[in-house]
């Protein structure tokens, strides 16, 4: 019972941690890239949009599997 509980633990940290981590590369990009041309902001904003919504759906649809495998 332990074990399987922290399998399952490590599971959900590890389906949570790599959105995160993609999330702050991401974020930095876009800063750095604001940094260096402010004018441009419109565009940065729409391609930062765009690849953390597809993240956050992969996060989301992991977590589902997740519970659904795991879930009594």
């Amino acid at each position: 019972m332990l074990a399987e509980t922290f399998i399952i633990l490590m599971i959900i940290v590890i389906t949570v941690l790599a959105p995160t981590v993609v999330f702050g590369f991401i974020a930095t990009a876009v800063i750095k890239a604001h940094a260096r041309n402010p004018s441009a902001t419109s565009k940065y904003l729409m391609a930062m949009l765009i690849p953390l919504i597809f993240i956050e759906s992969v996060a989301i649809v992991a977590i589902l599997i997740i519970f659904q495998l795991f879930g009594k």
